[in-house]
């Protein structure tokens, strides 16, 4: 049984209608107060209800992701495009997205309508112990919680409701996003902390899930407290998972993989012991559109199949890396960081990024427009030819020890050698747009033509997925059923190195963000600054939900640092405006007068 429980700020109970006098008669009997009470397996279902909107259109949904990593230091589109530019590029140019946040805008508000209804009703369940019903209530205070962080996150100071609705408000007011803080967001935190098991299943939040979501929600509060007052809580929540994860974990479950490659194994999805909090997904899911779900895997692959060695045949899920066409293109920024200061590669780099990819034709004979087109030197010609399984694309980091020789002959191979100074200018940053032709000019004796190249890059491997249903066969509609994950307990150590910095300088932050370093087999750090613990974060979590709001906190999130960073993104980035969501236009347009008052600045 699934109760939907409409946005809390406009659609309620109405108490009065002027027009006209309804008598109403429900054949069923059925109240809210009648499910809560007759058992506790009925109050349950209030409790699961909590959880649509944050499986519905936040983690594992496509757009939450963009709206999380995108726009950001470490992301531009593919092929460093247009498309999606509500996202990745700021509109680009053109007029503000006002709807870009409206699913987020109404789950989340859903989310808080069913929470406040769990809690209210909290009290009517027959529970035998206060405790067994604050150990359930509770997932419903996290939950709360969590949609609260994502809206203020998002949106800014938003309408806090604690109560079901049971009125219609046509001019809410707007709470500061610290007095959201302050009021729900970590007192429903520290209640989670009180009260979840310590073991409660794969993807209900636990305890370690509550004190790892309470020491990120103390950290981002000095994004609108100068002071910094609760870094000090922050560094002392996170000291806590620690040293639980450090002492084997027996008072949290806490986990860290000893190598950072475990981590992302498909064989330790479900059970993922790092993750302090999952979202497992089911055959039907939780819409019609059950393959809309989990579409991380989606979202990171390169344009592989603008070189014709590789096709996608259907929907090849089976292979990892065969898929073709997802949205994020690395920045040359976030390459970057993957340069140790002893000029090698931090490991992770290959563990988190897939650079080679194989033929799956059974032969592949270059064309004369191929030959045209990746600028062939006259060694290959229209009768070499590539069989399944050989190399099709190979890009090369200039990090690699090999790089020199790699890209000596590239113009030479059977196969794609794809310099990493042919897609990206390390100068500049950008995205290489154009190409000078060396072998083969065009038809009227000119060089410069489109970027043959810039198709290929290194594409995310975190959530790729052998783990498929088929939904629909004839759309190519299948379903992933992986887990994805919220939150790490590596994170923790990245807060605590953040947190020990803003209220001791920094006096042991070296200690954690090497102890992260150590684990993937990079080399030590020497010293640590903001910019030192962003740029680890960005390393160790990329494509986790977390970089929007790591720049937010970090008063990063303005033009002149994502010029100096990723100028393909920070060329239409406005200060003053993108710093938060346009409130939606479709909410705005139920208030009086349009809403125009509640709108955030320079939408």
């Amino acid at each position: 049984m699934k109760f939907r429980i409409l946005p809390t700020l406009m659609l309620g109970l109405l108490t009065s209608i002027s027009s006209c006098s309804l008598e109403e008669v429900n054949p069923s009997g059925f109240t809210i107060d009648a499910v809560a009470a007759s058992s506790v397996e009925g109050y349950r279902k209030l409790i699961n209800n909590c959880y649509f909107g944050m499986e519905r259109q936040l983690y594992g949904y496509n757009y939450w992701m963009m709206l999380c990593e995108a726009g950001t230091d470490i992301w531009t589109y593919q092929k460093n495009g247009v498309s999606f530019s509500q996202f990745f590029k700021y509109n680009a140019g053109a007029a503000a997205n006002l709807t870009i946040g409206k699913d987020v805008w109404n789950s989340c508000y859903d989310g808080i309508g069913s929470c406040n209804t769990a809690i209210s009703y909290a009290s009517v369940a027959p529970f035998t112990t206060e405790e067994e019903r604050n150990k359930v209530v509770a997932e419903a205070y996290f939950l709360r919680a969590m949609y609260y962080y994502n809206l203020v996150e998002q949106f800014g100071g938003v309408t806090l409701t604690t109560t079901p609705s049971v009125t219609i408000d046509l001019r809410p007011t707007r709470t500061a996003p610290l007095d959201i803080y302050n009021q729900v967001i970590i007192p429903d935190l520290q209640f989670a902390v009180q009260w979840l098991p310590i073991d409660n299943g794969t993807t209900k939040p636990s305890k370690k899930s509550a004190l790892g979501f309470l020491a990120r929600a103390y950290l981002q509060t000095v994004e609108y407290d100068d002071s910094r007052s609760l870094a000090g809580k922050a560094l002392e929540t996170a000291k806590m998972l620690i040293d639980d994860c450090e002492g084997g974990g027996a008072k949290y479950n806490t986990f860290l993989y000893p190598t950072f490659s475990e981590v992302f194994l498909e064989t330790n999805n479900y059970t993922n012991k790092e993750s302090l909090w999952s979202h497992r997904f089911v055959v039907g899911g939780v819409s019609n559109n059950a393959w809309n779900m989990n579409m991380n895997s989606e979202l990171f692959y390169a344009v592989v199949t603008d070189f014709g060695a590789i096709q996608q045949v259907g929907a090849d899920y089976t292979t990892w890396g065969r898929r073709s066409g997802g949205q994020f293109m690395p920045s040359a920024h976030l390459l970057d960081l993957f340069l140790q200061p002893d000029g090698t590669l931090d490991p992770r780099y290959h563990q988190s990024f897939q650079t080679s990819w194989t033929v799956n034709k059974p032969t592949y004979s270059w064309t004369d427009a191929a030959l045209r087109i990746f600028d062939r030197s006259a060694d290959i010609t229209n009768t070499t030819t590539l069989s399944a399984n050989d190399t099709a694309i190979q890009f090369v980091h200039r990090g690699e020890p090999d790089y020199a020789s790699k890209v000596a002959g590239k113009l030479s191979q059977p196969y794609l050698v794809v310099d990493h100074a042919d897609v990206y200018n390390t100068t500049t940053k950008s995205v290489k747009m154009q190409y000078n032709r060396v072998n083969r000019p065009l038809d009227g004796g000119g060089t410069l033509t489109t970027n043959p190249f810039f198709s290929f890059y290194p594409s995310l491997t975190k959530h790729n997925s052998s783990n498929y249903y088929t939904n629909n066969p004839n759309n190519n509609r299948y379903g992933n059923l992986n887990a994805t994950f919220m939150m790490r307990m590596s994170e923790v150590y990245l807060i605590a190195a953040e947190a020990d910095l803003y209220a001791n300088g920094g006096g042991n932050a070296l200690q954690y963000l090497n102890r992260i370093r150590s684990r993937a087999g990079a080399v030590p750090l020497g010293g640590v600054t903001i910019e030192t613990i962003l740029d680890e974060r960005a390393r160790e979590l990329c494509g986790e939900y977390v970089r929007f709001y790591d720049l937010k906190r970090t008063k990063k999130l303005n033009k002149a640092y994502l010029m100096s960073t990723n100028p393909d993104v920070g060329q239409f980035f406005n200060d003053n405006q993108y710093e938060v969501r346009a409130i939606p236009s479709t909410f705005l347009n139920t208030l009086q007068d349009g809403g125009a008052y509640y709108q955030n600045p320079n939408y």
